[in-house]
């Protein structure tokens, strides 16, 4: 049996099930935890130009959000681990099935090459593991290693660590600086989950993982997620398994040649959200994203699922040249309502604890004149400050005079108070 939607319900379900609309749900520290798994993947990246892009994505969807949070549950907490040569941090419960990804890499000719290649400095670092307890690329000077040419760092103690860290071995036990700080597994790891499940159960669970976070998915990408060749033929047997067993369903969008499959466990969701409903579980801590406009991470997981469903084109220019730049430099989409409606670039003067708006686009220059659209930037730009602990916001960038005149007033929410690890569970 197949589904039916239209495309205003895909867009607004793929928001929806991220926690972006139709508002933030989620609040604090057990709120961030909530929010975290909800997005199945939190993709890392060290990059502060405003802010470091996943704190951008939890600020989000998460009220009284402070940057470092997801790092607290992660490092102190131990809720979550991160990993990946796609750097993301995932619930620890799940890392018997991402051991086994692990393994995967260990045993590919690629590895095996990489291990052959820097054989002496990985039986060092492991050895320094065991004798130090924790240990960082930092800890070790360049004078005093042998230097490679890697992408993943100079030193061949750097490399090795990486080495240790992406078959297993090794986990960050914290970072500094973002950098990572390495401890041995089971220095991490509660005991009970640093084993591997099947193969079969291993695929299974990471299948319908990139069901739920994409939502609806075409399953793109398949070989990639599972770290293992698929055919064709043995996919859609898996697939075809778990429709009939109720698990997954098919579903057809209005506009989209392919279909697409979904959680059988979102079909009231989605039955709600065709009737022109909100679900319950979806409802609001305080304002709407009518109310209130959301300033997204430009490597929000939606970001890249905005043209199919918004019709909104969107690329990082970070490294793009300057001189070939559309927009700039680290440009944020703004979530308004239940579509993106425009995209600004900023940023963070810490000096003076200012943002600076250099630009700011609108997807309709219809709402350069209306006065919701322009209370609800309002709105998201003063909680944007709070959470950056900025004083006041530049906005001479803003061409649109209207828009401008509104946000020069904006005065900033106060920001949460600092969390430490005791702080809530």
């Amino acid at each position: 049996m197949t589904t039916l939607i239209s495309l205003r319900t895909a867009g607004r379900f793929i928001l929806g099930r991220q926690g972006l609309w139709p508002g933030r749900r989620w609040r604090g520290l057990r709120g961030t935890e909530r929010a975290m798994r909800a997005m199945e993947h939190l993709q890392l990246d060290p990059l502060v130009v405003i802010a470091r892009a996943h704190d951008l994505m939890l600020q989000s969807r998460v009220i009284g959000y402070r940057p470092d949070d997801w790092a607290i549950l992660t490092y102190e907490k131990r809720r979550f681990f991160d990993w990946g040569g796609w750097l993301a941090v995932r619930p620890m419960d799940e890392l018997p099935h991402w051991r086994v990804l692990m393994r995967r890499e260990r045993e590919s000719p690629r590895w095996r090459a990489f291990a052959r290649e820097h054989a002496p400095a990985i039986a060092e670092m492991r050895d320094v593991l065991r004798d130090r307890g924790t240990v960082s690329n930092r800890d070790f000077t360049m004078s005093a290693r042998t230097r490679v040419d890697s992408y993943r760092g100079r030193k061949d103690s750097a490399v090795a660590l990486y080495y240790l860290w992406r078959m297993g071995e090794a986990m960050v036990t914290r970072r500094e600086r973002f950098e990572r700080v390495y401890a041995a597994t089971d220095a991490v790891a509660p005991g009970h989950l640093i084993r591997e499940t099947t193969d079969a159960e291993a695929d299974d669970h990471l299948l319908r993982k990139m069901v739920a976070a994409q939502g609806l998915t075409k399953f793109v990408g398949v070989k990639s997620a599972l770290q293992r060749d698929i055919s064709p033929a043995e996919f859609r047997a898996w697939r075809d398994q778990r429709v009939a067993a109720g698990d997954l369903m098919e579903v057809r969008v209005e506009g989209w040649r392919s279909p697409h499959w979904a959680l059988a466990s979102d079909a009231p969701i989605l039955e709600t959200l065709e009737a022109g409903r909100v679900p319950r579980a979806w409802k609001p801590l305080d304002t709407t994203t009518e109310e209130e406009a959301v300033f997204l991470s430009p490597l929000d997981p939606v970001r890249g699922r905005a043209e199919e469903l918004f019709g909104f084109h969107y690329r990082w220019e970070v490294y793009t040249p300057a001189a070939k730049r559309r927009y700039g430099y680290y440009v944020l989409p703004v979530l308004w309502r239940d579509t993106i409606a425009a995209r600004f670039d900023a940023k963070l003067d810490r000096t003076d604890r200012t943002l600076r708006i250099l630009g700011l686009w609108l997807e309709d220059e219809a709402l350069a004149g209306d006065d919701d659209f322009a209370e609800a930037m309002a709105r998201g730009l003063a909680r944007f400050l709070g959470f950056l602990d900025a004083e006041r916001a530049d906005v001479k960038g803003v061409l649109q005079s209207a828009l401008r005149r509104r946000l020069s007033a904006v005065m900033p929410l106060a920001p949460a108070p600092p969390r430490s690890s005791e702080a809530s569970g």
